[in-house]
């Protein structure tokens, strides 16, 4: 088993590696970067001033305009939109600030040497570290994560197993129209409906609207910031769990309905074994390896891409809303920080899915597979 562990570890390098070529390659090639977002705002600030101006007189005006025109020279040719009538020297500085006075090729190998010691520099327009910025939000996406997680699990697999063992049964017909509801209705929607219901929106104020504490926090007692911290996590948790336990309670059930009906199930009930022991004892473990196989996926993406839209319903200053952010401003350093963070992390979490299917069922053995 090490040295499989170890061959997977070793595969994680090519892996990742592959990941950051082509979303670096994409990335590069997206108008909008980070040269031309500074220039629409320079550009921006630049007709504000002529709108301010413009109001002290109209010959003043354009005289100014034309001494203006004849001093700054064309950049007509420049590969940035929006740099037409701007000074070529200002260019090539913004271009040496955000580091694209070198060639792709050095600044994608100059990256990945930074990330290899775990540094991911600075944001272009936040004036923070990247690590800094990631470890502020990493509280709130790593709350919405585990919380939805382990409450979609817990619900999912009793349910689902109760689902296959009452087949048919009212409580299958019952709990299969409450599961595709839940399917169908989008997690935001229902955070909507939450904050409608029961956070002052028009019925009822129970709840808290943002955030993830209250403003006293430093002042409550141990007790008081766990009922607290509970207290605002709810409504955006169960807008989450809704989503996610729908999909997995049916794949709970329709995985121990196909075990159930095979031979070894038979004999086992046929020997005079409880149906607890039969389900337990026999069925879990093989059910249960497709369910496993599809953690590590899941938790990555409720830890980040799923809790986006819950992040901005509820205001909560997370990781998913920070990576939107920066793809929207073009603040590269930040999007290839959390990139390498979370494949990383991703693939980690399949290497600790898999080994996870040898405490469900001692037999697996990854180490006795050909290469």
């Amino acid at each position: 088993m090490l040295a499989y562990i170890v061959r997977r570890l070793i595969l994680i390098i090519p892996t990742l590696l592959g990941i950051m070529i082509i979303n670096f390659a994409v990335i590069q090639a997206a108008p909008g970067g980070p040269v031309e977002q500074t220039l629409a705002q320079f550009q921006g600030n630049v007709m504000d001033a002529t709108a301010r101006v413009s109001g002290a007189g109209s010959g003043e005006t354009s005289a100014a305009s034309g001494e203006g025109e004849n001093s700054v020279p064309s950049s007509s040719n420049s590969r940035y939109r929006g740099a037409e009538g701007l000074d070529p020297e200002l260019i090539a500085e913004l271009e040496a600030l955000y580091g694209f006075d070198k060639p792709a090729h050095v600044r994608f190998f100059q990256m990945l040497g930074n990330y290899a010691r775990f540094d991911f520099g600075e944001s272009f327009f936040k004036g923070q570290s990247v690590t800094r910025l990631v470890l502020d939000k990493m509280p709130v996406s790593i709350s919405l994560g585990v919380w939805t997680t382990l409450l979609v699990y817990f619900i999912s697999i009793p349910l689902g197993v109760r689902k296959a063992v009452q087949d048919g049964s009212r409580f299958d017909v019952w709990t299969s129209t409450v599961v595709i509801v839940g399917n169908a209705i989008p997690g935001f929607l229902f955070a909507i409906l939450l904050i409608i219901l029961f956070a002052g929106g028009r019925y009822f104020d129970l709840f808290p609207l943002r955030g993830l504490t209250s403003n006293n926090w430093e002042e409550l007692t141990l007790m008081g910031k766990v009922f607290d911290y509970l207290w605002h996590i709810t409504l955006p948790v169960l807008s989450m769990v809704i989503g996610g336990f729908a999909g997995l309670t049916l794949l709970t059930k329709n995985s121990f309905l196909e075990e159930i009906n095979k031979q070894y199930v038979m004999t086992a009930r046929a020997k005079g074994a409880k149906q607890g022991r039969v389900l337990y004892g026999h069925v879990f473990r093989n059910a249960m390896l497709v369910v496993i196989a599809g953690f590590p996926s899941a938790f990555v993406g409720v830890l980040f891409t799923g809790s986006l839209l819950t992040e901005i319903i509820f205001s909560l200053d997370g990781l998913g809303l920070l990576g939107y952010e920066a793809a929207i401003t073009r603040d590269y350093p930040i999007m290839f920080a959390t990139l390498y963070f979370f494949t990383l992390l991703g693939l980690i979490m399949q290497l600790v899915g898999d080994l996870s299917y040898t405490v469900v069922d001692p037999r697996i053995d990854f180490e006795a597979r050909e290469v």
